[in-house]
């Protein structure tokens, strides 16, 4: 029953892992249709976000079976854990398919003539996807805590990017339409390092069994 158990416990970790492949690489992909401006491109990133939705299905299956079996405490944190990341990667997922539809129809327009921070922000929000990712697969809860602080930076870029382009909508309003695909774009970002530090605060909960996920939250006043 145990080795039986384990061999669950094992298939559930690599299909959590392709499904971190697929989701790193559909955001990839979208980045580089909006990039370069890839219509084509753009349409298969958008068709595989179906492939992500199954695999959170699957994992949930899976995990539903193994919590039937009354794991132990580090096993059932394991198999929670994994749920969590999985949602949080399908959501990833959704995210990479709405840039790719704003590189879909991106493409078929005049490029906006602005210097937006978009390529650092979306290089930081890859780096603490697969940061999280690699802490996940390395049990590192030190890795996984070094991801969280660097949302506040990505928080800060789609802030500077949304402003510069409403700024350049109110000089240039035949652009409107194409600025607010790039504002869904930066918003988008924003949200895939949103959701990898979620996963981040995931892994810590796992290897330290310490819940951090509103600790670093500002402290509202007294009412």
């Amino acid at each position: 029953m145990e080795t039986h158990f384990e061999t669950g416990l094992d298939n559930l970790k690599q299909q959590l892992l392709t499904m971190a492949g697929h989701a790193e690489t559909a955001v990839n992909q979208a980045l580089q249709a909006l990039a370069q401006r890839d219509y084509d491109l753009a349409l298969r990133v958008k068709k595989s976000d179906s492939i992500i939705d199954q695999f959170e299905i699957t994992i949930d299956e899976l995990a539903i079976q193994l919590l039937t079996k009354a794991p132990l405490a580090t096993n059932l944190r394991f198999v929670t854990v994994a749920m969590k990341i999985s949602q949080n990667l399908e959501r990833i997922g959704d995210e990479a398919s709405k840039i790719a539809k704003r590189a879909r129809d991106l493409s078929q327009e005049p490029p906006v003539k602005l210097n937006l921070d978009l390529p650092r922000m979306a290089a930081l929000a890859l780096e603490m996807l697969k940061a999280s990712l690699d802490a996940f697969v390395n049990h590192d809860s030190a890795a996984a805590r070094a991801v969280i602080p660097c949302d506040k930076e990505v928080d800060a870029l789609n802030k500077k990017i949304h402003a510069a382009l409403a700024q350049h909508m109110v000089a240039n309003p035949d652009t409107i339409g194409r600025c607010l695909h790039w504002m869904v774009v930066s918003k988008s970002l924003e949200r895939i390092a949103d959701h990898a530090t979620n996963i981040a605060e995931e892994i810590v909960y796992l290897c330290e069994a310490e819940d951090i996920r509103h600790v670093h939250a500002p402290v509202p006043p007294p009412k």
